[in-house]
This record gives structure tokens, sequence and C-alpha cells, in this order.
């Protein structure tokens, strides 16, 4: 049987990482302590500002949400069904991103957690914006 070329194109791709790796190490123009605390202070800088863009968006939202129900009393059935929906899933990421600017804080926050907090709340912050936008039908008083 003849063998694929999958498994050397594999090994050669790892023998050329390893060599760039060392070839990177030996010309870096800092140490590799001063190095790691560039990284570190890259992580925590990148982290810092995922925070506060977290923060700010929560705080939107809150806003968004207080409109909501704010109007809410003027619309129709239809369109308070709608807006039940659109308050209940922002109140679940209000929630979400709430517990994440706490595990952010205690420093059990992972990256890929904080920015799909992120993603939720944008996403409901969209959806009540848009809500909110458009003309929703009201209930007429009775005469």
């Amino acid at each position: 049987m003849k063998k694929s070329s999958g498994g050397k194109i594999a090994a050669g791709a790892a023998i050329a990482a390893v060599a760039g790796y060392v070839a990177g190490i030996l010309t870096a123009p800092k140490s590799g302590k001063e190095t790691r605390a560039d990284i570190q202070q890259a992580a925590t800088k990148a982290r810092a500002e995922a925070e506060h863009k977290l923060k700010s968006l929560h705080s939107e939202l809150n806003e968004l949400i207080d409109q909501g129900k704010e109007i809410s009393g003027k619309l129709s059935l239809r369109a308070k069904k709608q807006l039940a929906a659109a308050l209940a899933s922002a109140i679940k990421a209000k929630e979400k991103a709430r517990e994440m600017l706490s595990a952010v804080h205690e420093g059990g926050a992972e990256d890929k957690d904080l920015q799909s907090a992120i993603d939720d709340v944008n996403k409901a912050i969209a959806h009540l914006k848009k809500f909110l936008k458009d003309d929703h039908e009201t209930e007429t008083p009775s005469e």
C-alpha cells in the first residue's frame, strides 16, 4: 500500500514550527521574562477592555428594558406578547452579563465566555432597539 503524504506534511509542519520557535527565542530582543510580562500585560488590557465594553452594554440593555416596560401598557395584545419575549431574552442576557462581570472580578472568567456574554447582550440590545423603534399597534381606548 502507498503511504499518504498527509503524515509527511504534518511532520514537516511540526519541524518547521519548532525551528521557527527556536529561531524566534534565539533572536528575540527581549528576555523570556520580559516577553511573558508583555504577553500578560496585553492579556490583562484585552480583558479590561472587554469588561468595560460588557459593563457599558449592560447599562444600555438595562435602559432599554426599562423603556420596554414603560411602553408595555400602551401596546396591543400581539405587540405585548412580542415585547414580553424580547424583554425575557434581554433580561436573560443581562443576567448572564452580570454573572460574567462578577466572574471577571473574581478572576474566574474565560475569554470565550466573556465574548459570548458580549455577543448575547449585543443581540438583545439590537432586538429591543428594533422593537422600540418600530411602530406597534397601540390599544385604542374604549369610548
